[in-house]
């Protein structure tokens, strides 16, 4: 049984952000203290970070669910909640992302490299950072964002510079064996390599890596044998090594067919076309293997290969063919452009970019779209009248109603807020003052005023409209 594994569904889940607190300072002497909520924490990230000591997605096959944690709500005093922690998942290196309809999310190729899969959700604000000069004491705050919920495919394409291609027991696995320290399995049955071997070649002062494909046979980009598999694992390559097998005991093969077949797997598999080819035939330590390779030799050269004539088992032609495989893979290097430094770039949105958008369904239903909207109203204790108006006046200095009056709405019709299956749905009724200004006097608190004698309550009133005519009467006008 291998425990080797190149492709796997991950089901990852960002952490939610804890909820803001609502808290008014109590101390002695100070009844009026003021809120004092803090912050939630933010969610944690899920990340998938490229580890070279990792070679396998064997983990995420066994353990598919993964889950960050989440922030922690704040608390009275100003304290902040405790941002919930990022989850790093190490995967090796050259793996894609992909969503569940095969789009390409991401390529992590080189050790370090890093995806956000998952986005954990906002801390909400406290009543203290939601005061201000016309809401002095709010009694309410925000909840915390959930964290994204996300299924990825991850499936691994080796990083290799030269790819061995060809049938089983053609002497792939013996020849990566005797030109790098690789120790695959080797033996006189066909599939007996289930797994992609990598192995890394030194000639001269190239330094290059190697990989074999299991078990190519008519029919591998098809889905039979263990071709479609493994095929993804050549994408990457420089250069394709066709290993034929000139002493193969079967009648119905030999060298040149080989060829042919496995090259229309690979056109019909796709994206090779560009790759240089080099052809080796293999086991010329064998009398009849060595006839057959000298007698097929001119005929493949005639189509335009290099072709090398060796004996892994005996090690002879090896040299020659590793320096070959260092001169094409030296010259795809240099051809490559240079990468250049990470630059940013900004996009600005439009001057009339509003941020979201108001279409009419056809049940007559007027749903809201837009990052802005989806998020306050997540963000929303909607069993808290005040926090209910907040979320009003937000949408309502957004422009959301007056967009909705343009697209034709009338008091009464239904509004949604959000994706069809997690949506906020109300009836709606214009005003020209919304939410909060309609369920009383801004910058009060009910449960302060109940805490202030009535005689104080009163004279407080007073030097705020004493304070507003004294600003009146020092106006001077231009």
């Amino acid at each position: 049984m291998t425990t080797f594994v190149d492709r796997v569904e991950l089901h990852v889940a960002a952490g939610s952000g804890g909820h803001g607190c609502a808290s008014v300072h109590r101390e002695k002497f100070k009844p009026l203290g003021g809120p004092d909520g803090g912050n939630g924490g933010r969610g944690g990230d899920v990340i998938l970070t490229v580890d070279q000591s990792v070679t396998t997605l064997l983990d995420y096959h066994h353990s598919p669910h993964r889950k960050a944690t989440n922030g922690k709500p704040g608390e009275g005093g100003n304290r902040s909640g405790k941002d919930g922690q990022d989850l790093v998942l190490p995967v090796p290196d050259g793996t894609v992302v992909l969503d569940k309809a095969g789009n390409v999310l991401a390529d992590l190729v080189g050790h370090g490299t890093s995806y956000v899969a998952a986005q954990g959700g906002r801390g909400g604000l406290g009543n203290a950072a939601l005061a201000s000069a016309r809401r002095k004491a709010p009694g309410f705050a925000l909840l915390g964002e959930p964290g994204d919920l996300r299924d990825v495919v991850l499936e691994l394409k080796t990083v290799a510079d030269v790819a061995l291609v060809g049938y089983p027991s053609a002497g792939k696995s013996s020849l990566i064996s005797v030109l790098s320290a690789a120790k695959p399995k080797i033996a006189d049955y066909p599939f007996t390599t289930l797994v992609p071997n990598l192995g890394v070649v030194t000639a001269g002062s190239t330094v290059y890596t190697i990989a074999d494909v299991p078990g190519l046979i008519p029919g591998a980009s098809q889905g039979k044998g263990l071709g479609l598999e493994f095929l993804r694992h050549v994408e990457r390559c420089s250069v394709l090594v066709h290993v034929l097998d000139t002493a193969t005991l079967e009648s119905d093969r030999d060298p040149a067919s080989d060829l042919d077949i496995i090259e229309e797997e690979l056109r019909q598999y796709g994206g090779l076309d560009n790759r240089p080819r080099i052809v080796v035939l293999n086991k010329i330590d064998v009398p009849d293997g060595k006839d057959l390779a000298e007698m097929v030799r001119p005929d493949l050269e005639a189509r335009g290969y290099r072709v090398f004539e060796v004996s892994a088992v005996a090690h002879m032609g090896l040299k020659e063919l590793s320096y070959a495989l260092a001169e094409i893979v030296a010259q795809s290097r240099a051809a490559k452009p240079k990468e250049e430094a990470t630059r940013i770039v900004i996009r600005p949105k439009a001057v009339d970019d509003t941020g979201f958008t108001v279409t009419q369904e056809a049940d007559g239903l007027f749903r809201v779209r837009g990052e802005k909207p989806e998020r306050w109203v997540r963000q929303t204790d909607f069993n808290n009248d005040e926090a209910v108006g907040y979320l009003a006046d937000r949408l309502n200095r957004l422009g959301v109603e007056a967009e909705l009056m343009k697209a034709g709405a009338r008091g009464g019709d239904g509004v949604a807020i959000g994706p069809e299956d997690n949506a906020v749905v109300f009836d709606w009724e214009p005003s020209v003052t919304a939410g909060a200004e309609m369920l009383g006097r801004r910058g009060e608190d009910h449960r302060l005023e109940g805490e202030r004698p009535a005689a104080q309550r009163r004279k407080d009133r007073q030097a705020e409209r004493d304070e507003a005519q004294q600003e009146f009467d020092d106006f001077e006008p231009f």
